[in-house]
């Protein structure tokens, strides 16, 4: 993939899409971003890992975090496990910013 971004996520500026590797924390009293896990940014969400739950969650946070419609956000490896690989379908110069604002202020857990 071209484009910038850090170690848990890249921006393709040709098809202006934001790839995350992210490590989901199913069954958490609260969904929050929780720092960094490895080359993953950790999440906790407030859903178990059943039936879908905690997927339909983390989409439903990045959806209100990102501002982007929940069609435009898809899980595209890691469906069933913790590690996940989300795409991020066209974002634009705000998305980044938030993203470099968070990689400045997330701790490496």
């Amino acid at each position: 993939m071209t484009g910038t971004g850090s170690s848990w996520w890249k921006y393709d500026p040709s098809h202006q899409k934001i790839t995350l590797t992210v490590h989901v924390q199913p069954n958490a009293r609260q969904t929050a971003v929780a720092g960094r896990h490895g080359d993953a940014l950790k999440l906790r969400v407030a859903a178990p890992a059943v039936d879908d739950k905690a997927n339909r969650a983390l989409i439903d946070f990045l959806h209100q975090w990102f501002k982007l419609p929940i069609s435009q956000i898809s899980i595209r490896h890691g469906s069933r496990g913790r590690h996940k690989v989300v795409e991020l379908a066209g974002c634009d110069a705000n998305t980044m910013e938030h993203l470099a604002r968070l990689e400045s202020s997330c701790p490496v857990n």
